[in-house]
């Protein structure tokens, strides 16, 4: 066995060695299948013109994972018939794995990655069916751990790095609620080389399903994570930004954060009325070099 291949089943087995020993005390699963479609609570305007990336020339589709307490849905997206390909994790918004996220990861396909978005709200709900954001916030978000999301990130790495995947190229990348999942998986798994935390909030309140916030984190922060935020953004404080600039610098990695003037929350999202092109256009451009950059 050559060194490469040696250094590859070393991180392999960090993935399997991050999996629980034991099943988590947690529901059974209320979604396992993804419907095709956006979210109810944020359908397409008349006025909206979403990216449609073709499945051509990609594997494409729902997968299972196994996690620790049976078998979790997520959409899938690859070149076809290629292996050993760097692996992005994709974190959905509060809305779910629905066509938006399906997307991004056919896109990031596109760019010869394996991308895999889980439904990590399986247990607590269906948020795609929810025509209520408020709905979505009391009766899903509210029940999902950040322990357990890390926990079935942990997993869909491992098996990311068994179905095609180079488990040593690991990135992240998730949108608002998935954006700050991308800066804690960033400080709870070593193995992840590069994250793209878009608009995630930094700080908030602290409870048992959420005891910690990026802004806590920051030290702890082993990979390079490249945050994008907007400075009219109103649920995030450009004091909470700057903040997070400063608990970056002082820690001395290699993470930074970009703020695009006058972008409100949700500048990605080509679905919704936030959308806004060029920050958008630029921040998938400084997606894709931030990846490259840190070895993925």
């Amino acid at each position: 066995m050559n060194h490469e291949a040696a250094g590859r089943n070393d991180v392999q087995s960090q993935f399997d060695s991050l999996m629980p020993a034991t099943p988590l005390d947690r529901r059974g699963f209320i979604v396992t299948a993804l419907g095709a479609g956006f979210a109810l609570a944020v359908q397409p305007s008349a006025a909206q013109s979403p990216i449609k990336t073709p499945a051509d020339g990609l594997t494409a589709g729902e997968v299972k994972v196994p996690v620790a307490d049976g078998e979790m849905v997520a959409y899938r997206a690859m070149p076809q018939g290629k292996s050993g390909l760097p692996v992005v994790l994709v974190v959905s918004e509060i809305f779910g794995v629905h066509e938006y996220i399906a997307d991004v990861c056919r896109r990031l396909a596109k760019e010869g990655y394996l991308a895999v978005a889980p439904e990590l709200f399986a247990r607590y709900g269906d948020p795609r069916k929810m025509a209520n954001v408020q709905d979505i916030l009391a009766g899903v978000i509210a029940k999902t751990p950040d322990a357990g999301v890390m926990a079935d990130l942990d997993a869909c790495a491992a098996w990311a790095g068994k179905n095609g995947g180079d488990a040593g190229r690991l990135a992240i990348t998730g949108f608002c609620w998935g954006g700050r999942q991308t800066w804690l998986y960033a400080a709870h798994n070593p193995a992840v080389k590069a994250g793209v935390a878009w608009y995630g909030r930094i700080d908030g309140e602290i409870n048992d399903r959420t005891p910690k916030y990026p802004l806590d984190l920051a030290a702890q922060i082993k990979g390079a994570v490249l945050g994008l935020y907007g400075s009219a953004d109103q649920g995030i404080p450009m004091d909470d930004v700057n903040a997070m600039k400063e608990a970056l610098a002082k820690a001395g990695g290699k993470s930074q954060i970009h703020v695009y003037e006058g972008a409100p929350h949700a500048f990605h999202a080509d679905y919704r009325p936030t959308y806004r092109k060029e920050p958008a256009e630029d921040g998938w451009k400084r997606l894709l070099a931030w990846l490259k950059q840190n070895g993925v």
